[in-house]
């Protein structure tokens, strides 16, 4: 298997994440979202992933997955162990509706298509994109802090898919200095994700194109 990937994607971040979880090995390719142009417009990217965005990830017989979310549910298919998602089926749909807030709603507002969108043809000024970005990713956090039961992760004693989309969404909360103080359970689960081993291989700072 081909993984598309950058250092400093969240999304891609999270299927590093699930990757080191399982034990999976995959080749990579790494697609700078910034120089030529951001390498995710060239036609030849965009042949794979229709969306311009990464992670994508292209099987061995030739197909091409899109959407992190996705691509961890297949990865959850084709190698069960150990689990993303809770044996106990309540907890199993906790933990994937706290990945959908953080994936979903809070994700998607700090992407660097909007925020260049904002800083571009909206002629927004900086302080003003960092308001925006600071103040979805605190009412986002916000909500998740209400929903998880760290112990010590945000279910349980093993990272779930939870865990999974938190981990890159506090590093971006702490590479744009968002504060966190209010939110106590989620810092301590995601002191739990930074002391364990595959967040720790799978975080930006650790990829051959971190910069």
């Amino acid at each position: 298997m081909l993984l598309y990937d950058y250092f400093r994607s969240s999304a891609a971040f999270r299927v590093r994440i699930a990757l080191a979880i399982k034990g999976i090995s995959v080749e990579r390719r790494f697609v700078h979202l910034l120089k030529d142009g951001g390498m995710h417009k060239k036609a030849e990217y965009r042949e794979r992933n229709p969306q311009a965005l990464v992670p994508a990830l292209e099987l061995d017989n030739g197909v091409t997955l899109t959407q992190s979310l996705a691509i961890i549910e297949y990865l959850e298919a084709l190698q069960p162990l150990p689990r993303l998602a809770p044996s106990d089926p309540i907890l199993a749909a906790k933990a994937r509706g706290v990945a959908l807030a953080i994936a979903c709603d809070i994700h998607p507002l700090g992407n660097l298509r909007v925020l260049s969108y904002l800083r571009d043809e909206l002629q927004q000024s900086e302080q003003a994109i960092a308001e925006w970005r600071s103040r979805w990713v605190q009412e986002g956090l916000a909500a998740v802090e209400q929903l998880i039961q760290p112990a010590p992760f945000c279910f349980g004693t093993q990272p779930t898919i939870a865990d999974v989309c938190l981990a890159p969404q506090l590093f971006y909360a702490a590479r744009f200095a968002i504060p966190l103080q209010a939110f106590p359970k989620v810092r301590a689960a995601g002191a739990a994700c930074e002391a364990h081993p595959a967040f720790r291989a799978a975080h930006p700072s650790a990829q051959p194109d971190a910069e």
